[in-house]
């Protein structure tokens, strides 16, 4: 009997794209490939029998800016954005340079780091942090969708059948005060790895908006909390930097983390954030 082969198709547009995938259902996308082939350290790589490549599609690399957002195309590499320096806010920025090597990052793609299916990857918590958009299509529809709506709490993310992350969406505001971590070991990703991002802004000495967010196995945001000190006066007082840290512990006490560790370091990096408003 003769051995199936894999199948390699390479569209040059999105209607392409949805041909093939609609006569291969089962034919898995990639792009940089660097998923594909993580954690296989052989000669010959296993694949999946039926493969979509998406590097020809010039429309999933494109960028736009206009005065309130910018918009990356999914296959765009790290690298790339990463070229866009200043223009893009400090916390995805710091991400992305934090995310494994030069190597790594001129093949890897946006895209394939928000849609990982095992965990968020490197770029999910400060897209989260800043609201960013993510736009979705199908052969005949088309929709957005908030990337903190992307994905639950634990699972992969909420993509339909047949449908594809196209663009992302950022939109383009000034941040005063950032907090970037990143935890794992020199094996990340993995169970104790995760992303951290706290961002602020204020105008004329009041705290006008907070956002935090933290992605690995899990993913964990409360808009209602970050909203409780909205408004307060810049330098924060201790004491209110202290509830908002104890409004933090009640809200995980019951929630999944992998491991205690884990938790405890997502408390003390709100912690270190907020106290860090009190300067």
């Amino acid at each position: 009997m003769d051995e199936l082969h894999n199948q390699v198709f390479s569209p040059g547009s999105l209607p392409e794209l949805f041909s093939s995938w609609s006569r291969f259902p089962d034919a898995v996308l990639f792009s940089g490939g660097t998923e594909l082939v993580r954690g296989q350290g052989g000669l010959v790589f296993r694949l999946p029998r039926n493969l979509i490549a998406l590097g020809r599609i010039e429309e999933l690399r494109r960028f736009s800016r206009t005065e309130r957002f910018l918009d990356i195309g999914a296959t765009a590499t790290l690298s790339e954005i990463l070229a866009l320096g200043k223009i893009l806010p400090e916390a995805l920025r710091r991400a992305i340079a934090e995310t494994a090597n030069p190597q790594v990052r001129n093949l890897a793609t946006i895209g394939g780091n928000i849609c990982c299916p095992s965990r968020r990857m490197d770029t999910f918590a400060p897209l989260v942090a800043l609201d960013a958009r993510l736009e979705l299509r199908t052969a005949v529809s088309s929709r957005w969708i908030s990337a903190s709506r992307f994905a639950p709490a634990f699972g992969p993310p909420l993509l339909g059948a047949n449908e594809l992350l196209t663009r992302i969406r950022l939109p383009l505001e000034t941040w005063d005060y950032c907090v970037h971590r990143r935890l794992g070991t020199s094996r990340w990703p993995d169970d104790e790895g995760a992303v951290f991002s706290f961002i602020a802004r204020a105008q004329k000495g009041i705290l006008s908006d907070v956002r935090m967010a933290f992605a690995g196995k899990t993913l964990v945001r409360d808009r209602e909390i970050d909203n409780a000190i909205i408004g307060k006066s810049l330098p924060l007082e201790a004491r209110m930097a202290t509830a908002f840290v104890d409004r933090w512990r009640t809200a995980v006490a019951e929630a999944q983390f992998p491991s205690g560790l884990l938790k405890d370091r997502f408390l003390n990096l709100v912690e270190q954030a907020v106290f860090g408003l009190c300067d």
